[in-house]
């Protein structure tokens, strides 16, 4: 046993003293499906309702910063990305917010024993996609511009540490064929306004800073197709993950 390893568990068994919860047992997935080390799952779900809190209290910011916070452009006027968007496209605007909420409310329906592989998987795609977007359109497309550095690198990690929690997922959805279909279903819709037919108005994907124009945004930039190409590779990616770790567990379990 590694020192990493050694030093995890005694974490682990120090945060089991207060917050003990009986564990899903941990089933022998590939590295590519379970990435995070046993002790680091186990630490996790035992505090599933403070990461909970965390998450949902992050949605609730995130309606307001797209709703009433000033846009972080160089126009002063913008009122949040809402006041830009037809009222029946809102849903389809706060992307990461929504992705943080089914994450939160997942751990809790699994923490009160409901059934929900709807949400756990809904949860593990928007995690995947949201929590590896936005890094990459902040660090290869969007830059740190005027931004303030210490919101550029809370948007940077804050959003991959949701990608790490998908992968506790795993450990009590079983990921049902028909729940993946319903987020691939989703997530392709949210693609689909975001960047090539928003339905009303204009594209509804999160403003980007490198498609600011003198009196707007210019959605013909490079900066457009360069944040659609990753939002798309990464839709692809959830699927195939969620995908193989159905096939997996049931490969065990055959």
């Amino acid at each position: 046993m590694s020192v990493v390893t050694r030093l995890g568990r005694r974490l682990e068994g120090f945060i089991a003293r207060y917050f003990d919860a009986a564990l899903p047992e941990r089933e022998p997935l590939p590295r590519y499906l379970a990435p995070l080390p046993a002790w680091l799952e186990d630490a996790a779900l035992r505090l599933a309702w403070p990461i909970a809190i965390v998450n949902l209290l992050g949605t609730a910011f995130g309606f307001w910063y797209y709703g009433f916070h000033p846009w972080p452009f160089t126009d002063p006027l913008f009122a949040g990305q809402f006041a830009l968007t037809p009222p029946e496209m809102w849903l389809f605007v706060p992307d990461s917010p929504v992705a943080t909420g089914f994450i939160g409310l997942s751990l809790i329906a699994w923490r009160l024993d409901w059934q929900a592989e709807w949400l756990h998987v809904l949860a593990f795609f928007g995690c995947i996609k949201l929590g590896l977007w936005t890094p990459f359109v902040q660090l290869l497309v969007n830059g740190l511009g005027d931004l303030n550095p210490l919101m550029y690198h809370f948007l940077i990690w804050s959003h991959a540490l949701m990608a790490v929690e998908a992968f506790l997922i795993h450990r009590y959805s079983d990921f049902p064929i028909w729940a993946i279909a319903l987020a691939t279903a989703w997530y392709t819709l949210n693609d689909v306004v975001d960047y090539f037919v928003p339905i009303v108005g204009d594209p509804h994907h999160t403003l980007l800073r490198a498609e600011q124009v003198v009196g707007g945004f210019d959605h013909s930039l490079a900066a457009h197709d360069q944040a659609a190409a990753g939002a798309v590779v990464l839709t692809v990616l959830a699927v195939f993950l969620a995908t193989a770790t159905r096939a997996k567990k049931a490969e065990l379990t055959g």
